[in-house]
């Protein structure tokens, strides 16, 4: 099969983004006198939005409290736009793998669970928005990941049929979405999740360093 489009994720593909939302949530949970978390439970808290990265980091108790929850997201949403900058990083070779992908003629688009605002910002600061053919984040009436809405309104969007995506992501909630749109499931282990998860949950093939995307389009 050949392929012409690649979709990544966000958080633990393109950029590691850990530190910032963990320091961000942690700094919120402090405020209001709730324990905080080590950063390595973020990996499994982050993916499913941000109403669900607070709802994982607070309390249990605090759950019955929709009000104490909203105001923990409001706060959380305004100190990571302070934040979102200060440590997050693209990963080891990201930018050599869209070079490459650029060279090949594929074209690279971005689907997200974190707001879109947010999404854009972050690939604009680190790589560019122009070098994406659509960036998604979270937006409004359309279903987060694992739900294939957007990926599949990329695909109408960009004119690539679904079966010459590859998606390129490091949760189970990507693989999901991949293979509910019909496209190429690939996980990769740089980022929050491990690869038991990723095969559990659909990936066609596992890479652990971005070149290796190259070896399957060609």
């Amino acid at each position: 099969m050949s392929y012409s489009g690649v979709i990544f994720d966000l958080d633990g593909t393109l950029l590691n983004t850990l530190d910032d939302m963990a320091d961000s949530v942690n700094s919120i949970l402090e405020k209001h006198g709730f324990p905080i978390h080590d950063v390595e439970k973020y990996k499994y808290f982050i993916g499913n939005g941000m109403e669900k990265l607070i709802r994982r980091a607070v309390p249990e108790s605090i759950l019955q409290d929709e009000e104490m929850v909203k105001t923990c997201l409001d706060e959380f949403m305004r100190e990571y736009d302070r934040r979102w900058d200060k440590l997050t990083r693209p990963y080891n070779e990201i930018n050599d793998l869209m070079e490459a992908l650029d060279n090949n003629g594929i074209e690279m688009s971005v689907l997200s669970n974190k707001p879109n605002n947010f999404t854009r910002v972050l690939i604009d600061k680190f790589f560019g928005l122009k070098r994406f053919k659509i960036v998604f984040g979270a937006r409004e009436n359309v279903p987060k990941k694992p739900d294939p809405t957007a990926a599949l309104e990329i695909s109408k969007l960009s004119k690539i049929p679904v079966e010459e995506y590859l998606y390129l992501g490091d949760t189970g909630v990507d693989m999901k979405t991949a293979n509910a749109a019909g496209m190429y499931a690939v996980g990769v282990t740089w980022g929050f999740r491990k690869a038991d998860e990723l095969l559990e949950n659909g990936a066609k093939k596992i890479i652990d360093n971005p070149m290796e995307l190259i070896e399957l389009i060609k």
